[in-house]
């Protein structure tokens, strides 16, 4: 299609919708196609299928997930229809990019559990009304041997050790799985089941991007094109965020706790989390980063207001404002939260009037484990009338009245039956 047959106006809305579809983004592969794409689209009135895909490895979604999902949600405003790609096919094998590994395969039941919370979540950032979800065991659990044997062959050996971790793993003398080849052949297929226009990923989802391109092709079905979003480095300001890494903020988290976290992000990488993690405006952000260079705006401050538009994007502006007080009351004034939790302690749950302090914090719920109760001992982070414990075998007599504290939102007081 020809860029001097357009209108006036058609024209100005292909430069908008380019605009808004380049905002962010690391990579677009190739520009050309996606303008091609755009100015079909402009023309003709029908919206471009736009895919991400999602494997349910988890069971809750986080800000990293949302760096994606916000250019979905352009993409919606500017007409396109999105594909949502629910991987309960590919789930069970995990996506092996950036693992130096093989990945445990997950049952169906841990795929189907998360996967229902996925659906959940995801309305938090997507349009209903437009947006399809798909399961992809749909179309790649029918699949005969013959015809997986046939997909296997499109794409050869050499190809795959392209990608950067397989590369590592097999100078290193690490073991690669043969079912790990075929993750993102089956990701490939997504697109070809599909004829999904453009695919979303993060940069570390390039190859497995591409080799849709490369299965379209072989199918005779029009390319897609491929885009890359940052990744967003997590609480440690080191690491990609990842649940299992522990360094991550969970969209359907409570209030507090997303405030909390917010709170906790390294200086360095504020302005990175308010650029790809919150719908501020552009100017508003640019605002905040002359502020903090030039010291009209505390750090702290810039964090305060990151963690009040996390909470309102995801539970609304009334819950936001209540987390901002309870911050500014527990934390800053050192007060206790006015909705403390109180725990009753059984006679039972006593040895001689006493309780160990890991088996507490197992019994409040804060900790998931005897492991991780010694662990937040030993990092410091448990408190006993605020009083620091260092003690993974310290005992006490509880009294009534007497709190618990775990880091900075965890908060009980005990009782006694």
């Amino acid at each position: 299609m020809e860029w001097d047959g357009l209108s006036n106006v058609q024209q100005q809305e292909v430069k908008r919708q380019m605009e808004v579809i380049s905002r962010g983004a690391v990579e677009i592969i190739p520009e050309e196609e996606m303008r091609q794409k755009v100015m079909r689209s402009v023309v003709t009135g029908e919206p471009l299928r736009v895919k991400l895909g999602m494997d349910p490895s988890a069971p809750d979604l986080h800000l990293g997930h949302t760096v994606v999902l916000q250019k979905l949600r352009q993409f919606q405003e500017l007409g396109h229809e999105v594909q949502l790609i629910i991987g309960d096919f590919t789930g069970r094998i995990g996506d092996p990019t950036g693992k130096s590994e093989t990945r445990k395969q997950l049952s169906e039941e841990d795929v189907r559990r998360h996967a229902e919370t996925y659906q959940k979540q995801i309305y938090k950032m997507l349009d209903p009304e437009k947006t399809k979800v798909y399961y992809n065991s749909e179309w790649l659990a029918p699949m005969t041997f013959a015809e997986v044997v046939s997909l296997s062959a499109k794409v050869t050996v050499a190809r795959m050790l392209e990608r950067d971790d397989f590369t590592k793993r097999y100078q290193r003398g690490l073991p690669i799985s043969i079912h790990e080849f075929f993750y993102p052949l089956m990701q490939g297929m997504d697109s070809v089941a599909l004829k999904t226009d453009v695919e979303l990923g993060g940069t570390d989802q390039k190859f497995n991007l591409l080799i849709g391109r490369t299965l379209q092709k072989e199918y005779v079905i029009e390319t897609q094109v491929a885009i890359t979003m940052p990744l967003i480095e997590g609480l440690d300001g080191v690491q990609k965020m990842s649940k299992s890494l522990g360094n991550y903020i969970g969209i359907d988290e409570e209030p507090n706790e997303i405030y909390g976290k917010s709170m906790s992000v390294p200086d360095e990488l504020m302005l990175k989390y308010f650029r790809l993690a919150t719908d501020l405006a552009s100017e508003e952000i640019t605002r905040l980063e002359d502020g903090l260079r030039d010291g009209s705006i505390h750090p702290r401050d810039a964090k305060m207001s990151l963690g009040h538009n996390l909470v309102r994007m995801y539970h609304g502006r009334e819950a936001a404002d209540a987390a901002q007080q309870h911050f500014v009351t527990v934390f800053q004034q050192k007060a206790l939260p006015e909705d403390l939790t109180e725990y009753m302690i059984l006679e039972e749950e006593l040895e001689d009037g006493k309780i160990s302090l890991v088996k507490l914090l197992t019994l409040l719920g804060f900790a998931a484990s005897n492991g991780e109760a010694r662990r937040s001992i030993q990092q410091g982070a448990v408190k006993w009338n605020g009083e620091k414990c260092s003690d993974i075998y310290g005992e006490f007599v509880p009294e009534n009245g007497d709190v618990v504290q775990v880091g900075k939102r965890k908060f009980a007081r005990l009782a006694l039956s």
